[in-house]
């Protein structure tokens, strides 16, 4: 007897494995300070939970058409017109089970077999692992401190082939907290529109936690908006991780054909969800903005906490909440008990010398550095990195 070969085309996400062996540690009795996973520390709105519980008790309780209710996809719509200025249908949006199921609707729906998807690093863990899944190759373009962990129409144009099926990226990004002006999207666009058979998806799940200013997005530009497909959700920017609500946009033709594979996997979103979205997507924003303000804070507060560490190099995020430093200047040196050889065994020495939770950049693309999350209270975050300090001091 065995498991289908799918499963070793791809990897758990490391992500949940760390979050996984700090829950061991806890449960062990040991303080874990998690800095690890990308959830906000906040509830969710008094609002949206009221909206939830008039939808219970007006018994949207059966089966949801599966790429959503009207009413849930016209709200999208009304969201993306007001934030964002793009026009789009009811019949464009398939609303799903998380953003994580939009990006794997996404990629099943448009990846053949040996089809490329160039990535640009440090990215999501999950891009890579989704596109493996379709059988589909992995092509990813570095982009480096200098440039702000961002990439360039010059890197873009070099990366493309004949076999270039599709371009992901995240803008704010996950882990590096890059966020793309709309000067830096027209260079990258003005490569595209010479490459017509190019599928743009576009993940903005951040766009909310934003600390430059109007969140740009690429579905603005006319001449290639018809193969973008922007993928977008509620977990980060209303703290609804847990009620699993993604979306996206696309044309008709690309949103049907997600639609039909929804259909068979999990058919329509949880319908309370769906109901409570509609109050998140179309009132007001103070909530997700008061959020963001906090995440501001600190973020600053974590630059001036590491500006105190040797070996260090980090880029400031201008989105997400995530930090993203290079940390190899720790690699090769030992506390006399472990020795640290890559990103993998720093953030194992954290966990168990710092008892500090952090992700690989291994994970990400980018494998000498280390995500670490500022999604929690400054508290914890100070006394997160005055451990992580202490233990760093002891690497020789």
């Amino acid at each position: 007897m065995s498991l289908s070969s799918l499963l070793q085309r791809f990897s758990e996400p490391e992500t949940l494995k760390m979050a996984k062996l700090g829950r061991e540690l806890r449960a062990q009795g040991i303080d874990v300070i998690d800095l690890s996973l990308g959830e906000p520390d906040f509830d969710t709105p008094e609002h949206i939970k009221e909206a939830a519980i008039k939808a219970i008790n007006d018994n949207w309780s059966h089966y949801s058409p599966v790429a959503g209710f009207p009413d849930a996809r016209e709200a999208v719509c009304t969201k993306l017109k007001r934030d964002n200025n793009l026009d789009y249908k009811p019949e464009q949006i398939v609303i799903s089970t998380g953003a994580k199921q939009s990006l794997a609707n996404v990629i099943l729906a448009l990846v053949d077999d040996g089809e490329e998807v160039i990535i640009p690093t440090p990215y999501w863990v999950t891009y890579s692992e989704l596109v493996k899944i379709a059988r589909g190759k992995v092509v990813e373009i570095r982009s480096t401190v200098e440039q702000k962990l961002k990439i360039t129409a010059a890197d873009l144009e070099k990366a493309i082939t004949p076999n270039t099926k599709a371009f992901l990226f995240s803008s704010p990004c996950n882990p590096s907290g890059a966020v793309y002006s709309k000067e830096e999207l027209a260079s990258l666009v003005e490569v595209f529109k010479k490459h017509p058979q190019i599928y743009i998806i576009s993940d903005e799940i951040y766009e909310y936690i934003n600390y430059v200013g109007q969140h740009e997005s690429i579905a603005q530009f006319d001449e290639i908006k018809d193969r973008v497909i922007v993928v977008n959700g509620l977990a980060k920017g209303f703290a609804m991780t847990g009620w699993r609500i993604g979306y996206t946009a696309s044309t008709v033709e690309v949103a049907k054909g997600m639609e039909k594979l929804q259909g068979q996997i999990t058919s329509g979103t949880n319908t309370i969800a769906q109901k409570a979205t509609v109050t998140a997507l179309t009132a007001d924003l103070t909530p997700s903005m008061e959020m963001t303000k906090e995440f501001t804070r600190r973020k600053k507060r974590v630059m001036e906490l590491i500006s105190d560490i040797p070996g260090i190099t980090c880029t400031e995020p201008d989105g997400a909440f995530y930090i993203f430093p290079d940390m190899s200047s720790y690699f090769g040196k030992s506390d006399g008990e472990t020795t640290v050889t890559n990103s993998a065994d720093l953030c194992m020495y954290i966990l168990n010398k710092a008892h500090v939770s952090s992700v690989m950049g291994a994970a990400f693309g980018e494998p000498n550095c280390v995500r670490f999350s500022f999604a929690n209270s400054l508290e914890k975050i100070e006394e997160g990195w005055s451990r992580i300090k202490k233990a760093l001091a002891l690497l020789k």
